[in-house]
């Protein structure tokens, strides 16, 4: 495919691959195993697989790699690797870089799951390090000679706090660490963090890449040295592998991905204002409104505030559940990057396992309010949450 695309047009044709029968749409190719034509071409494709050839679904399957292929091109990756899930993502791109005894600097600013698979690693004696992910002179004093890699979130989530990309990139490389980013808040469509210095780009293909809210999916964008000589043999023997019908959904998804996000964040900025206006409203967080304390980066690093808001609702827990609860188009989920706009209370939900003195260090209060805005008409959205406001 041709490298001069832009993309939106990578997004549609890139990584196509036809059968003989010239399909116009991507095929689904729903099968687990592959017939070969004698023993010897089964033993010959077990000693060297070629580019267009397959072993085991669990290994890779012709939909599942034109996800793969469409994915890394607009990443501007060599290589990706589809996972069941996004914290099948998480885990196998962290997991497979370490063993017992190697030290990693991650931000503390990250999702629950994200925080847990990095307990598990210190369980199997990986020392971890968490610091301020915003705090340059924290990445400074962590990062050291032997350090295996640093891990953060483009974006945080819930806080939205955005992490420098290049900056921290240049401080791990300078001690030969690697550089691993999940840029799903981010999106491919504002941060191509490879080209800011990221070794290793994970995505839960769940959010945005889907959209629809269908399937669970995950991706990791990186060489092909990476993906196929440490990635691969991990997780092709631990099983984390995507379906290829699950592949053939994030393959339309991507479609209208850059058409989507855009939408989103048309009505996250509109939102946020709405938010801004109410006196029931303690705090907004939005990083495209000039108000965020690092709108100058988010502005050089994503060019514009994403699709996310976060918001506290003066009055804590019960004042935010009188509003999620008499909210009527947007609706109460834990998941993010659908079409459909989603309230999550974060506190409750998707970090309630966390420690309370460790929600008070991440900001997660009782009347904290994670907003993932759809593609609705934003008239429609503002007029839903001024009416929910006016339940409290």
């Amino acid at each position: 495919m041709s490298t001069d695309w832009n993309t939106r047009t990578k997004l549609v044709h890139e990584g196509v691959r036809r059968s003989q029968y010239g399909e116009m749409a991507e095929a689904i190719f729903m099968t687990q195993g592959f017939v070969y034509p004698s023993a010897e071409a089964a033993e010959q494709r077990f000693v060297a697989i070629g580019e267009d050839e397959f072993i085991y679904a669990r290994y890779g399957n012709p939909t599942t790699r034109m996800f793969e292929d469409r994915i890394a091109a607009i990443e501007g990756t060599e290589d990706a690797f589809a996972t069941a899930s996004g914290m099948a993502a998480v885990n196998g791109a962290l997991t497979s870089l370490v063993k017992a005894g190697d030290h990693v600097v991650a931000a503390k600013q990250m999702f629950g799951s994200c925080l847990y698979v990095l307990e598990v690693l210190a369980r199997f004696g990986v020392e971890v390090t968490l610091i301020d992910g915003t705090d340059l002179d924290a990445w400074r004093s962590s990062v050291r000679e032997g350090t295996k890699f640093v891990f953060f979130e483009s974006v945080s989530n819930p806080g939205l706090e955005v992490i420098d990309i290049k900056s921290v990139a240049e401080i791990a490389h300078a001690k030969g660490a690697m550089v691993v980013v999940d840029n799903v808040f981010s999106t491919p469509v504002y941060t191509r963090a490879v080209a800011l210095g990221a070794d290793v780009v994970i995505y839960s293909t769940t959010k945005h890449i889907d959209g629809g809210g269908r399937a669970l999916g995950g991706v990791v964008c990186g060489t092909k040295e990476y993906i196929r000589g440490t990635l691969e043999p991990y997780l092709k023997h631990t099983g984390a592998a995507m379906s290829p019908f699950t592949a053939w959904i994030m393959l339309n998804g991507l479609q209208t991905l850059d058409l989507r996000v855009r939408a989103q964040t048309e009505n996250a900025a509109k939102v946020a204002e709405a938010l801004m206006a109410s006196d029931k409203i303690s705090r907004v967080s939005y990083p495209g409104h000039a108000s965020h304390p690092q709108h100058a980066l988010v502005m050089d690093q994503m060019g514009a505030g994403g699709t996310m808001v976060t918001f506290e609702v003066a009055g804590g827990k019960e004042a935010a559940f009188k509003m999620l609860n008499a909210m009527e188009i947007i609706k109460i989920s834990n998941n993010l990057g659908d079409s459909k706009s989603i309230a999550t209370h974060p506190a409750t939900t998707t970090h309630q396992r966390l420690p309370q003195d460790q929600k008070d260090e991440l900001g997660i209060t009782s009347g904290l309010i994670r907003l993932s805005l759809g593609i609705e008409d934003a008239r429609d959205l503002v007029a839903d949450i001024t009416k929910a406001l006016a339940a409290i």
